[in-house]
């Protein structure tokens, strides 16, 4: 396993319980940052960080309530200091339903988690790295965002606003040594798929030229590169990781 020098660096991981956001944990810890969890569920959240390290603080944080993130933030610089590294993994999926028969509560409930928590999250966090000039976001989109997929028009419409609120990020960051950009994973499978149907998921991996879902660990292999200082020019980007299916 590669590693970057990440010793000085204090990151959040939102969604840092399990999934993607789990194995971005193991890679910052690996490079030597310090690290911050932030998770709706705390006490999984405390068990998984537990497991890794007892020098990593679990925070629990709802991304849909900005006060629940400032919160967060505030505990997370009082035991580390200021933060220079943000990965927001936080999300659903969502029913696998179509539009027409879409429940608009659980339409709501996507947006406010998927959209709105990565706008709350950054926010917090652009603040406090405009105030010192440096900082590295990664937001986790997805490659439905991308393409779409039908049966997910709540997912594929958040993920789609992640990329795009990204990119303005980038640009009005750009002014300073902050780099803010997104991944777009094909599907991995981690408990995300227990929101899912059968069908939908075998949906998803036949649209993979791979043949196989994406590995957390491929996903993380790339973040922890561009949360690094090596990565100092790239802003405002689509890092794509779908094992061949995005078609741009």
């Amino acid at each position: 396993m590669n590693t970057y020098n990440l010793k000085g660096q204090v990151a959040v991981v939102t969604g840092g319980a399990q999934g993607i956001g789990f194995a971005v944990i193991e890679r910052l810890y690996a490079g030597g940052a310090k690290i911050a969890s932030w998770d709706i569920n705390q006490d999984q959240n405390q068990s998984a960080v537990k497991n890794l390290s007892k020098d990593i603080h679990a925070e629990h944080c709802d991304v849909t309530d900005f006060s629940s993130v400032e919160r967060a933030l505030k505990n997370t610089e009082k035991a580390f200091g200021p933060v220079t590294i943000l990965v927001h993994s936080a999300g659903i999926a969502g029913i696998n339903e179509p539009i027409h028969s879409y429940d608009n509560n659980e339409w709501e409930k996507v947006i406010k988690i998927n959209l709105t928590g990565t706008y709350n999250v950054n926010k917090a966090l652009i603040k406090t790295m405009r105030d010192q000039n440096y900082g590295r976001i990664v937001n986790i989109a997805s490659v439905a965002g991308k393409e779409g997929n039908p049966n997910a028009a709540a997912y594929s419409a958040s993920k789609a606003g992640v990329i795009g609120f990204t990119k303005s990020a980038g640009k009005e960051n750009a002014d300073r040594n902050i780099a803010i950009n997104c991944v777009t994973p094909a599907a991995a499978r981690t408990p995300i798929f227990d929101q899912m149907t059968e069908t939908h998921i075998s949906y998803m991996l036949s649209k993979i030229p791979r043949g196989r879902f994406v590995e957390v660990e491929e996903i993380s292999n790339m973040i922890v590169w561009l949360v690094s200082t090596e990565n100092s020019f790239s802003t405002g980007a689509t890092f794509d990781i779908s094992g061949g299916r995005a078609t741009y």
